[in-house]
């Protein structure tokens, strides 16, 4: 399913960005052998997203040790490791849809906190109201 993935990415954002899939564990290609790859590719960037639903050891610790450990060899490539997906409005949209409920009112991505008892950061590394309050006190502090 991942190469799937990777197939539908790669048609989506065009030529000009180089969409590969690697596996932590279990099934090749390995994280190595994608860096790798995307490297003889002539990738000057590497942005790895961890394909999962909620941030956890794979996504927080053991993920991006691996393209550290993978990367070392290559000091000339920008690396970035993303969030794994976690709240997103999107990602409601698709469970609303594959549940055949329509959606009726838009949300604003990072509108809020949704953490019933509203505890930003609640969602890991892929809170979406933490992101907004960096980028705001980001903001904040360049005007400033």
């Amino acid at each position: 399913m991942l190469d799937c993935v990777a197939n539908l990415l790669q048609e989506m954002v065009g030529p000009a960005v180089l969409v590969r899939a690697a596996h932590m564990e279990l099934a090749e290609p390995l994280i190595p052998e994608g860096v790798e790859a995307c490297v003889e590719a002539g990738a000057t960037e590497l942005v790895v997203f961890p394909y999962m639903l909620s941030p956890g050891k794979h996504s927080t610790r053991d993920i991006p040790r691996i393209v550290a450990e993978a990367t070392r060899g290559h000091p000339e490539l920008r690396v970035r490791v993303t969030p794994a997906f976690g709240v997103h409005a999107k990602l409601a949209e698709v469970i609303a849809e594959r549940a055949g409920v329509e959606v009726t009112s838009g949300v604003a991505e990072c509108s809020r906190c949704w953490n019933p008892d509203g505890s930003i950061g609640a969602c890991g590394d892929a809170c979406c109201a933490r992101a907004a309050a960096a980028t705001a006190a980001e903001r904040s502090a360049a005007r400033a």
